[in-house]
Parts: structure tokens; sequence; C-alpha cells
């Protein structure tokens, strides 16, 4: 039998729209923000209550970001999350947020009693492994904890990438998540985020720093490598909501072979 995951059904039938924290909103997070707008569109559309993202960043845009980056020369000094986020409510006529600083903050309490900010999804578009492990430890104090619906974190999805590849992964924050019987699949209540998928702790951290150019950016990573990425994992998603369920849990991306590998559940 194969398996498969059910996504929680208060995602599929919130009283509220599903919140939604993206972390970055470089290459990869400027294009998922936008693909979420569509994604809030169509959701309306069939009855769904929608998305409320907030975008987490705090960098500023710079001449480096145009044309790899979903950033206009117009958008040149601002901060990135408010440009993104900005452009989307304009566009879609939402009510989303921007917040230019790093989530989780440095020095979070580690006091349950404490309000913190959390959402029904998470995802992360970094280009680094601290911010995952940061992220990581931040989640698990509360992946049992249900402070209310909207603040229930149900699944984190990860994006990364190379040059010409990349993978992105959803997982599950909470230990388990309440599967129905299935006579034809095999039903997982469970799947691995991506710090439990990935040994980060033997990486070595490796800062590329800044891009001074269009051109220097490119010979980091890819013109499309990162819209690829974004539509594959927002893809995924779309499933989970429409259809309510998943058959796969990620997928590798390669350019250079142009094939995308699925990851079952």
């Amino acid at each position: 039998m194969k398996k498969i995951h059910y996504t929680d059904n208060y995602l599929l039938k919130p009283y509220h729209p599903v919140t939604v924290f993206i972390i970055g909103a470089g290459g990869t997070g400027s294009q998922v923000v936008t693909n979420l707008a569509r994604m809030d569109t169509a959701l309306q559309a069939s009855g769904h209550p929608g998305l409320h993202v907030t975008l987490f960043d705090p960098d500023t845009v710079t001449q480096a970001n145009i044309g790899r980056q979903l950033f206009s020369e117009t958008e040149l000094g601002m901060n990135k999350a408010i440009a993104a986020v900005t452009r989307v409510n304009r566009f879609f006529g939402t009510a989303w947020m921007a917040e230019s600083r790093r989530y989780p903050p440095a020095g979070t309490s580690k006091n349950r009693d404490d309000k913190p900010e959390l959402a029904n999804i998470i995802i992360t578009c970094t280009d680094n492994v601290r911010s995952r492990l940061d992220l990581w430890r931040f989640l698990k104090k509360y992946r049992e904890i249900t402070i209310n619906n909207e603040k229930t974190v149900y699944y984190w999805m990860d994006f990364g990438n190379t040059k010409t590849t990349g993978q992105v992964f959803i997982g599950t924050v909470r230990n388990k998540i309440k599967q129905p019987v299935s006579k034809e699949f095999l039903p997982v209540p469970r799947m691995n985020v991506i710090t439990e998928e990935v040994s980060y702790s033997v990486i070595k951290e490796k800062d590329s720093g800044p891009s001074c150019s269009l051109v220097e950016a490119l010979g980091k990573q890819d013109l499309y490598i990162n819209s690829m990425l974004a539509q594959v994992g927002c893809g995924i998603l779309w499933r989970m909501f429409k259809e309510g369920r998943t058959l796969y849990r990620g997928a590798y991306v390669n350019l250079d072979t142009l094939r995308v590998n699925p990851v079952p559940v």
C-alpha cells in the first residue's frame, strides 16, 4: 500500500484564514509569497477562508537583487518584506503583514506561558543552516501546545538550493496529525521536518556574502532555480488544501537535467 498523509482537518475547514509565516523574502521567498497570494484567491473562490501571510526579512533591496529576485528598480532601498507584501496587497487586495526583522526573534523566552508568535504553517526560504536549527529549537517548545487554532503550528515547509539544484520538504511540527482510516493507502501521521531529514550538525556553515551585481549573483544561483522550487513546493501545499492529502512530502529539482524527483511520504 502507498503511504499517504492527510492534511490536518483544521486547515481544510478553519473558522479564520490559515496563518502562514514566510521567513526570508529573497530569491525564493519573493516568489513564494506571490504564489501564496494566487493560492489564497483560489481557496476563497472555493469557499475556504483563505490564507493570512506574514513575511519576515531584515534585508533591503539592492541593485543585485533586481532580475533574479522578484523586485523592481522602484523598490531599491526598501525592506524586502515590506516591498513584497505591499505589492501583493495592492495587486490581490489582501491585508497581509510584513516584518522587517528575523524570525524567531533573538533571545526568545523559553517560558511556555508567554505568547509566542506562531502560525499554522511556517515556510523557510533562508540561505543558512543556523536559521533552520534556531527555528527548530524554537518550534519544538510549542509542538504539542494548542494556544488557539490560529497559533497552532501544524507544518514546516523548507526550501533550499545551490546554483542549479534545490529541494523542498514539508514536515509535521506536531508529533502526530490525526489520520482517517483508509483501505487504499497507509496513512502516515508524522513527516520529518528538514532538520530531522538532514544532519545539519555535520555541515559547515558557508556564508557566500552579498552580491554586488546581478552577474555576480547569477554566478551563485541560476536565474530560475528559485522560481522552479517555489512552484513545486507551493504545488504540494496546494494539493494538501485542494485534495486534503499528499503522496509526496517534498521534491528535488535539477535544472541541469530538467528533472523533478518527488520524495514520497
